[in-house]
């Protein structure tokens, strides 16, 4: 196989240890520059990394002969910019998650890719994770029987920054697409796309009740999924504590488990309770970017595409939409 030379757009804090060094471990892989607009940042982070290269402009490491692939780790606002301008030059792209700020950037971003014939992948890496696919690994084999409905509760405090009026991006919908809900909820979102399928039908309902921001702080909902599987869940970004829990009930058992929270996850069936360990990579994002090294190697696919990640931007648009004002349908 030969080895896939990686470029950063946009080295920040995602980039340190959740996926900057995963491109350095993985198999076939090495991270050969990074670009940041603050050169003494992009210098720095270059050389902490041991990477060779480092830029201030995206089209100077977009145009380096020694990338052969993007990965694009800047705010959803220009998610849609830097992967156009990636494909055009022939390269193919990983990006984080938001994919971009609604799902019609989604489709363009797709479409962009597949004209300049180059493959498009989300950072929704939980599709990779051994720990999460332990979860899908006993939903398949009938651990709990045959899936009747999952509910998410996922909610967190107001940060002391935000009650002080210093907003990060995260809460800023011309960057963000919108607020917390855009940047957490899709990780759950996503992956109950991967357990479960595809979201067929959405309602929702999305609030500002603290008004420290003008992004939505609260969000309701409820969906169904193709398979017949209902779905309900519960975001609120105002509350007393950090909570993040999933529970998917079938006809024989339960399992229970966090999204974000690094805990075991508890089955439950006619055999009793069972705690079962869930523990992280030490680069979380590293076996997502195994899967897409292997497959631009034409060894297998990689789980999280543009087309899977856009399914999770319309379900997000839907149970936002009436705060938003947004038209349309899944």
């Amino acid at each position: 196989m030969r080895k896939i030379r990686w470029g950063i757009i946009g080295c920040g804090n995602v980039t340190e240890k959740k996926s900057g060094p995963g491109f350095q471990k993985a198999d076939n892989s090495e991270l050969v520059a990074v670009m940041r607009r603050n050169g003494e940042l992009a210098e720095d982070y270059a050389r902490r990394h041991g990477v060779s290269k480092w830029y201030t402009s995206a089209k100077d490491l977009i145009e380096d002969n020694a990338v052969d692939a993007i990965y694009i780790a800047t705010p959803p606002s220009s998610h849609k910019e830097y992967t156009l301008r990636a494909a055009k030059a022939g390269k193919p792209v990983y990006v984080e998650k938001p994919m971009a700020l609604n799902s019609i950037e989604c489709r363009e971003m797709i479409e962009g890719c597949s004209n300049h014939g180059v493959p498009l992948f989300v950072a929704f890496y939980r599709r990779a994770m051994p720990a999460f696919l332990k979860i899908k690994e006993l939903i398949d084999s009938g651990a709990i029987g045959n899936v009747r409905f999952v509910n998410t509760v996922h909610h967190k405090q107001a940060s002391d920054q935000e009650k002080n009026g210093d907003l990060p991006w995260r809460v800023q919908p011309e960057i963000a697409g919108g607020g917390h809900f855009f940047d957490l909820a899709s990780h759950t979102l996503d992956y109950l796309d991967f357990l479960l399928g595809p979201i067929e039908h959405v309602n929702g309902f999305a609030s500002n009740q603290e008004g420290l921001y003008k992004a939505e702080d609260i969000v309701s909902g409820s969906y169904v999924f193709e398979s017949g599987v209902h779905g309900t869940g519960q975001w609120c970004f105002n509350s007393y504590k950090n909570e993040d829990l999933n529970e998917i009930v079938g006809d024989k058992g339960s399992l229970l488990f966090s999204t974000l929270q690094e805990r075991p996850m508890i089955l439950k069936n006619v055999e009793g309770e069972q705690d079962i360990s869930m523990t992280y990579p030490e680069h979380v994002q590293q076996p997502l970017i195994q899967s897409i090294v292997n497959e631009l190697n034409g060894a297998g696919e990689s789980p999280s595409t543009g087309e899977s990640a856009l399914r999770t931007s319309r379900v997000m648009d839907m149970l936002v939409a009436s705060y938003y004002q947004i038209e349309g349908s899944l």
